[in-house]
């Protein structure tokens, strides 16, 4: 990185420093107080009724209905939720530069009440599927452990701006992920699980709003810096959070398969990637910036053109004929 390169970085930080207060009000409007926050007993089985067990008995008949690559898709949407947290441990070293966790400054106010969201996603995911009876829960929360183990890199290069960029994608392909995946659980006869994904699905476009219109303000402040991120971001592909989640030492690699699960069932594919880039680059108007420096003008240009690209690869791209079930219970009957 040569000096131009340092200064513009450096001032990455004095920009993020100057929306703090924008930050903080985003927290009092676009998230909720945790007494008004749905929690995952909401969806479940009362285990202090008295007729708790035919609850349960009631959501394992439900359940035992669901294909097991819904199944499977459902997991790996779970244990990417459960890895938070990687994520907040992230989010505190790009963000909390005076290290008071307990701060009342507007990025540390934002990094503990968005987790503290999301936490309620894996736990609740985490409770049906173990209710459910239809998965190897031990091999379930290895994969868990060995996701936080290995840790979690967005492949941001400690840069502010990547890092908003990145968290706006995954907001919404999260939010696409989950909206699918309840779609086909109503299409399989559960509709409390149907629910369940549609709630989560709107916790997460709040918290996709939330995140464009951070990045929003830095291309208001700093257009150059912010269009050179988005760029830089794309240009390396969005890496997944929950990559990691495999053995180094293993032959399979679990996050491939349910990738190419994903993309046969259609919970999330390459025309949802394709979309997602094609609807921030709308979004964050790209195409109508003006005023930009020599030289990042070829950014704007490859970003209008990005999410046709990815169409035409979406085109071209063959459904895999059969896939690998992992974490699914023997007891199961397999079935898609």
């Amino acid at each position: 990185m040569d000096s131009k390169e340092l200064d513009s970085f450096n001032n990455r930080f004095d920009v993020i420093r100057s929306l703090d207060e924008f930050v903080k009000t985003a927290v009092d409007e676009k998230l909720m107080d945790p007494d008004e926050c749905w929690q995952p007993n909401d969806f479940l089985p009362d285990m202090e009724s008295e007729d708790a067990l035919d609850e349960v008995k009631k959501l394992r008949e439900r359940a035992s209905e669901i294909p097991n690559s819904i199944i499977m898709s459902l997991v790996g949407n779970m244990i990417t939720e459960e890895a938070l947290p990687s994520y907040q441990t992230y989010f505190g070293m790009i963000y909390n530069e005076d290290k008071d966790l307990t701060s009342d400054k507007g990025w540390t106010r934002w990094a503990r009440a968005w987790t503290a969201e999301e936490n309620r996603h894996g736990d609740l995911l985490n409770k049906y599927l173990y209710l459910s009876g239809r998965c190897d829960m031990k091999k379930v929360e290895q994969t868990i452990h060995r996701l936080i183990y290995n840790g979690f890199d967005p492949n941001a290069e400690q840069d502010p701006y990547q890092s908003i960029i990145y968290t706006s994608f995954q907001e919404r392909a999260t939010k696409i992920s989950h909206v699918n995946t309840g779609k086909l659980a109503d299409k399989a006869g559960d509709n409390v699980l149907s629910r369940i994904c549609k709630q989560i699905a709107g916790d997460e476009a709040r918290h996709e709003n939330a995140y464009k219109s951070f990045m929003s303000e830095i291309f208001k402040v700093d257009p150059n810096g912010a269009i050179k991120a988005f760029e830089k971001m794309m240009r390396k592909q969005i890496s997944m959070p929950a990559m990691l989640m495999d053995n180094e030492k293993s032959s399979e690699n679990i996050f491939v398969d349910f990738s190419e699960i994903t993309q046969k069932i259609g919970v999330y594919t390459t025309w949802d990637y394709a979309s997602i880039i094609e609807h921030l680059v709308k979004y964050w108007k790209i195409e109508s910036l003006t005023g930009l420096q020599d030289g990042y003008t070829k950014a704007q240009d490859y970003l209008c053109k990005l999410a046709d690209r990815y169409k035409k690869i979406a085109e071209r791209m063959k459904v895999p004929e059969e896939v690998k079930l992992h974490w699914i219970s023997k007891k199961t009957k397999l079935s898609f």
